[in-house]
């Protein structure tokens, strides 16, 4: 049931550790970077609760009501991952990420309803859990694919303004893990029919009429139950730290940590021998660089599989206090995140990345244990959508002021992103103190 989520991790994990890099190799200033990024959560915003109400709306005899929308996500996410690395322009990178972020929605949307939907409510902390635990799997596996790939061959190097040819192949091998594991999902997982055919349908018809189906999703976002918002409160802190890590990590971290800054752009036409040389060498330690931050961002991968898979034995035997756990691992992320700025080593960051493994395991799972134990089920995947907006809000607001506000609070270094995430962490885990629906807290 959970095996499609390895491909969209992929897919996520890809876009999460090298559009960045994508962007400076295309001339991106580090500053800039951010901005660029505000396609990914725009997307969100739209697609996620629309999916979500279709979804609750669509009911296939042979499809099922959610898998319909893991088949066609997958398609257009995996074209979308072959052409990324393609592009030879900002703006190119940009709408192309546009497109991967909106056809990966349409595919995970549904996921988390689709759990909600086959297990009773005390399964679900175990069945998020368990999708933990393939989420970690792929961001391991997919943030070392470049460097990989680079050790079995492939160059690592290209001209000004080209993606080398090891990250190409690496989002290559993405789309084919994307497609085919999602394929696994939808031929091998059942799925269970409305239980009132007749009203289902009477609603699946007003669902095709966008003035009744935009009314509903706005009446449910006026009558979004209390522990949602504050539970929309922890998340929108989270996500604003993981968005900080994904879109600067990668400059704040060659510079810092590896001393290995994207050199600037040159004129190969014009420039000398020596001038020509020298970019090379500064390229080829960025690129490098790059890979090793890769891999190092899959060490968070790693360590939310292994305590994804620690929470999965736990659960499937005994209750937890969700609130409790989720709010020390958000903090132990937190610690992570500052220890990179007094990091004078490479070799210490992966532990650094481990500790933020253990907050990704619980903020891609307790929440929406949390959320799904006091949800209708009759509109688990639109409530599901709405949800995601304190995904996405916090990542707008952090692409459109994350620059500002670091640079305001601690100085204009790009390391100063990490310290801004491990605050926003830290915030993030302190404020799980106001959820206090005993339906909510315990499992």
């Amino acid at each position: 049931m959970s095996f499609g989520f390895l491909g969209i991790q992929f897919g996520f994990a890809l876009q999460g550790g090298f559009m960045s890099r994508i962007f400076q190799t295309l001339g991106a200033n580090e500053h800039d970077i951010p901005m660029l990024w505000i396609a990914a959560p725009l997307t969100g915003l739209i697609v996620q609760p629309i999916i979500g109400y279709l979804s609750d709306k669509t009911w296939h005899a042979r499809w099922g009501r959610r898998r319909p929308f893991f088949l066609i996500g997958a398609v257009l996410s995996s074209l979308a991952l072959f052409a990324v690395p393609h592009s030879s322009v900002l703006w190119m990178a940009a709408g192309s990420l546009w497109v991967l972020d909106a056809s990966i929605n349409i595919s995970m949307e549904p996921f988390r309803a689709l759990v909600a939907d086959k297990l009773p409510n005390s399964q679900r902390s175990y069945g998020f859990v368990m999708q933990t635990l393939i989420i970690g799997i792929g961001t391991w596996v997919a943030s070392n694919l470049p460097l990989f790939i680079t050790k079995m061959g492939v160059s690592n190097v290209a001209d000004p303004g080209v993606v080398p040819m090891s990250v190409k192949v690496a989002f290559a091998v993405g789309a084919v893990v994307f497609i085919a594991s999602m394929l696994i999902t939808v031929f091998t997982t059942d799925e269970y029919p409305p239980e009132d055919m007749e009203a289902f349908e009477e609603a699946k018809k007003n669902a095709k009429n966008p003035l009744v189906a935009g009314r509903e999703i706005l009446s449910n976002i006026q009558n979004m139950p209390l522990t949602m918002k504050r539970l929309g409160l922890v998340q929108f802190f989270s996500w604003f730290a993981f968005f900080a890590m994904w879109s600067m990590a990668t400059p704040a971290l060659t510079a810092h940590v590896y001393n290995a800054p994207k050199p600037q752009a040159i004129h190969l036409n014009v420039a000398s021998d020596e001038v020509i040389e020298g970019y090379q060498l500064a390229s080829q330690a960025y690129n490098d660089a790059a890979d090793q931050v890769g891999a190092n961002m899959g060490m968070y991968g790693l360590s939310s599989m292994a305590f994804a898979l620690l929470l999965t034995l736990y659960t499937s035997r005994r209750k937890i206090n969700r609130r409790n756990l989720h709010m020390a691992s958000l903090m132990v992320g937190a610690l992570g995140f500052f220890s990179m700025f007094w990091m004078d080593s490479p070799d210490y960051l992966g532990f650094a990345f481990m500790a933020i493994g253990v907050a990704w395991a619980s903020i891609l799972s307790m929440p929406y244990a949390m959320l799904s134990s006091f949800i209708d089920g009759e509109k688990m995947g639109v409530f599901m959508g709405l949800f995601n907006m304190f995904i996405v809000i916090p990542q707008i607001v952090a692409a459109t002021s994350l620059v500002a506000i670091y640079t305001f609070l601690f100085g204009d270094s790009a390391i100063n992103a990490m310290l801004l995430a491990g605050l926003s962490l830290a915030i993030a885990s302190l404020s799980n103190l106001l959820i206090v629906n005993p339906e909510a807290v315990k499992d």
